[in-house]
């Protein structure tokens, strides 16, 4: 069975330093409240473990690299802000205020075919040219209403392509490689040709 080792049996070196060395070494280990032997121990070990040269003082260099690539991503960020998403902003909402000007349209037109029927059923007593032209009216009339319908189904596919692109954007770190951003353009431009 094996014994621990205490402080006093285990071997100790010596490390030789100057004057000022030392003093530096007394005020670390001061302003740590720690000895100055487990002040060294502590060192040895962080250099060991972060593989840093004790020279390299400076981290600088990486600080410098870290806050270079976030300007870049910022950057990058405005740049499909301004490119992208406040065009497409713009276009969405100009689209939405055509469609509400149409729905009126088609209302006010939908109340002065019920007029202009009531008044030709009057006129012609009910004959079969005006029956023809009144289901002809009609059915124009609801060609129109399926394609309202049908533009709304289209607005809502393009909102959920660009909700989706959006999502998908901001799921992006900063160190997504450009061509995952790229494939990502191309992808939402191939949705919306599809619509």
């Amino acid at each position: 069975m094996e014994t621990r080792k205490t402080d006093t049996e285990k071997t100790l070196r010596t490390i030789k330093f100057d004057i000022q060395t030392a003093q530096k070494m007394e005020r670390i280990a001061l302003k740590l409240g720690r000895p100055q032997r487990l002040v060294f121990v502590q060192m040895v070990d962080y250099f060991h473990r972060s593989k840093k040269d004790p020279m390299d003082v400076n981290d600088e260099l990486l600080k410098n690299t870290l806050l270079k690539q976030h300007k870049d991503y910022i950057g990058f960020i405005r740049t499909q802000e301004s490119d992208l998403l406040i065009p497409i902003k713009r276009e969405v909402d100009r689209m939405i205020q055509n469609q509400k000007k149409i729905v009126d349209f088609f209302n006010n037109l939908d109340k002065h075919n019920k007029v202009m029927l009531l008044a030709q059923q009057e006129v012609m007593d009910g004959t079969k040219a005006h029956s023809r032209i009144l289901s002809g009216a009609t059915l124009a009339v609801t060609a129109m209403s399926d394609r309202l319908d049908a533009k709304e189904q289209m607005k809502k596919k393009f909102l959920y392509i660009l909700d989706s692109y959006i999502r998908s954007r901001e799921a992006f770190g900063m160190m997504t490689p450009a061509r995952e951003r790229e494939e990502l353009i191309q992808r939402t431009k191939k949705q919306i040709e599809l619509l």
